[in-house]
């Protein structure tokens, strides 16, 4: 049931070895330049890396590296998986590995490293608590872990993330106005408060994290802005400049799967504010054009894998927006009209190929719906719908695709469904499944 149990105790011990033997890489080739980049979420063995099908890295654990050949300017570089890993089996899926070196070596290459997923965690509002959950990695079912729910450091925990190497839960608290940190117990999932609740702003009701595991960032409802911290081992330190301002009633976060930008929708503005992510410093500075318009009332937005679309739930107008997303600029173009959602829709999700979204309260209440994606313009169909419980207010899917949890608000519990090659949910057996008071958000390990 437990696939990875035991692994990530060792995480912290291999993660600086593995850094350290990286670092000392003998460089080769006649250029000046190299390519390097970050390892996340790697818990298995086996992993190797090339560039150019020649020089090769292997990894243990999460890392950052370096490849040992310099590069001439304006010559091809291409990272890719030689090797997956294994025991557990992952999943490492290569962003920005290719192009042109420009004047410059390149540091910005993500390796994501992905499997089924072992835990699942519920912020309870009114409980004040987080619901934790093993899950059955063979039917999706979930399991209340020893000592859940835990006792939130906060005050209304609203929104919840775990980081890229599965070592952290943040919790944004929109009563305390401030955010949680806790260690993950890799073996029984089990969490501990790490340090006090660091300030954010007021009615912080969204949180996300880089996909490199450096930056933190909180959006603020109330004071229509957006906190953004440094990370190091769990520990925030608030980014210079902090908080960066955004439109009225900043309500969710998404960044790009190649981590150059971040999109806030903006509840009360009927927009998207874009900004561009410094990579060397966390900062965030708009983008031309932003903000870009929306229907009215944008709760939620999610970004498929190939970063070419955005889609948003615009709660008050009742429609799915579908948006062109230029992977260059950050830009959003409206692909189309957008779509009826029949009621007011909560929450959107995509799938890890990219296939299908999934909106949690559409085409009826107190449903999900499935629409498939066009893949050359991005555009939606409704494909099926199936019951969840009373007000679904967030959706997710599990890292394998294999399985959606929808959060629901007023019946207190949570529907888990598989998820099948064709965007069809069939609910879980023992679906849904408990929670605390006013579940509001969930998230998985």
């Amino acid at each position: 049931m437990f696939g990875r149990k035991n692994v990530k105790i060792l995480l912290n011990m291999a993660l600086g070895a593995a850094a350290l033997a990286l670092s000392g890489c003998p460089i080769t080739g006649g250029g000046s330049d190299t390519v390097g980049g970050t390892v996340t979420g790697l818990i298995g063995s086996g992993l190797v890396l090339q560039l150019n099908g020649g020089d090769s890295l292997s990894f243990s654990s999460s890392a950052t590296f370096v490849f040992g050949t310099k590069l001439d300017n304006g010559a091809a570089y291409s990272v890719t998986v030689m090797t997956q890993p294994s025991n557990p089996t992952q999943t490492c899926t290569v962003r920005n590995g290719s192009g042109a070196i420009n004047s410059a070596s390149v540091s910005n290459v993500i390796v994501s490293c992905t499997q089924t997923g072992q835990f699942a965690y519920v912020a309870n509002r009114v409980s004040n608590s987080i619901s934790g959950f093993a899950i059955d990695q063979a039917n999706g079912q979930l399991v209340p872990l020893s000592g859940s729910p835990f006792a939130s450091s906060g005050t209304t925990p609203t929104a919840l993330t775990v980081d890229p190497n599965k070592q952290f839960l943040y919790v944004a608290n929109s009563g305390s106005n401030n955010v949680s940190v806790y260690s993950i117990d890799a073996a029984t999932g089990a969490l501990t408060p790490v340090g006090l609740p660091i300030a954010a702003g007021s009615g912080p009701g969204a949180v996300t994290v880089d996909p490199t595991d450096h930056y933190l960032y909180v959006a603020n409802l109330t004071s229509n802005d957006v906190s953004a911290f440094a990370i190091s081992s769990g520990n925030l330190t608030p980014i210079v400049d902090s908080p960066f301002a955004a439109g009225a009633e900043p309500a969710s976060l998404a960044i790009d799967p190649n981590d150059n930008f971040l999109y806030v929708t903006n509840f009360n503005d009927n927009t998207v504010s874009v900004f561009l992510i410094d990579l060397a410093s966390g900062t965030l500075s708009p983008i031309s054009g932003s903000p870009f318009g929306t229907g009215a009332g944008p709760v939620s937005i999610a970004i498929d894998p190939t970063d070419a679309f955005a889609f948003v739930a615009n709660n008050s107008a009742q429609t799915i927006a579908s948006y062109a997303l230029n992977a260059t600029t950050g830009a959003l173009t409206p692909s189309g009209s957008p779509l009826s959602a029949g009621t007011n829709a909560e929450a959107v999700a995509v799938d890890p190929t990219g296939s299908y979204v999934f909106a949690a309260n559409a085409q009826g209440a107190n449903q999900v719906a499935t629409f498939i994606i066009t893949p050359a313009s991005g555009a939606l169909t409704v494909s099926s719908t199936t019951a969840a419980g009373s007000l679904p207010i967030a959706a997710t899917i599990d890292p394998s695709g294999q399985f959606l949890y929808a959060v629901n608000f007023n019946s207190n519990d949570v529907s888990a469904y598989t998820l099948s090659a064709t965007g069809a949910l069939t609910p879980v057996a023992g679906s849904p499944f408990a929670v605390g008071g006013q579940p509001h958000a969930i998230a998985i390990d």
